[in-house]
């Protein structure tokens, strides 16, 4: 038994201890997740086009994390709906941007590792790059969403005739929380992930020039931008769905 079967044991004991049915179904959640990505990187290289493969693979994976790991319906179906659009927004600013910017495919510190190695395999490193970066995106979507969407149904269930009005409001402060320990998530990741990486940068003498140009510093950069731009729009998308759900079910006040 290897290290990682070891510690994934341990994650499984510990999300049924703490979470009961609901930790073990999202670690469960977790295990197909993994399985679509490795699906969609085959889809890929097969030659299906990476953005229809996005947008199915992206949906997927949503419906499990977020289904999975949250039993509350009235929380589930709007963060869900909220999550969709966002991760369509998002697809709209990445993919330009993408474009722009060229920090795809391999950098000058892959190319000890790439030697020998044909990079005519065919494939749009534009759009592998689209991709990578759009369901990099999922997990914090789905994390803001059901954060808030669990948030305002709490609420609703306390105060079943709140307006519209005031649950958009507390939707609105619930995220702005969650905006700022998701940006202190990212940052200190990225940071701990790379330090190896800047500690080179550093012995080797890099500019600050060459650092900030970097593509693999650039693509990084960029994944936590794209996050927390997904986590920002979730917050008042989310907010919005709710709020069109309780004015459906007809328990806001008449006026």
């Amino acid at each position: 038994m290897n290290t990682i079967t070891v510690l994934g044991l341990v994650l499984f004991l510990l999300m049924t201890l703490v979470g009961g049915k609901t930790g073990a179904t999202a670690f469960l959640s977790l295990i197909f997740n993994f399985g679509l990505l490795f699906f969609a990187v085959v889809l890929i290289s097969w030659g299906f086009p990476p953005m229809g493969v996005t947008l199915v693979i992206g949906m997927i994976i949503l419906a499990f994390t977020i289904f999975f790991g949250e039993d509350n319906e009235l929380a589930a179906k709007p963060a869900y709906i909220a999550a969709l659009i966002v991760m369509v927004g998002l697809i709209l600013v990445i993919f330009p941007v993408e474009h722009w910017i060229m920090a795809q495919g391999f950098s000058l510190e892959d190319s000890e590792d790439l030697e020998g190695m044909s990079l005519s395999i065919g494939v749009s490193f534009v759009g592998v790059a689209v991709t990578e970066a759009v369901l990099s995106t999922l997990g914090a979507i789905a994390e803001a969403g059901i954060a808030i969407a669990a948030g305002l149904s709490e609420i609703i269930a306390q105060h079943p005739q709140v307006t519209t009005k005031r649950l958009y409001i507390d939707g609105i402060s619930i995220g702005k929380q969650i905006i700022g320990t998701t940006f202190n998530t990212l940052f200190f990741g990225f940071f701990g992930g790379f330090l190896a990486l800047f500690i080179w940068f550093a012995s080797l003498h890099y500019s600050f020039g060459s650092v900030i140009n970097n593509k693999i510093f650039v693509g990084e950069v960029l994944m936590i931008l794209f996050s927390l731009i997904g986590v920002i729009l979730t917050v008042p998308v989310t907010t919005w769905v709710m709020t069109l759900e309780h004015r459906k079910a007809g328990n806001e006040p008449k006026r």
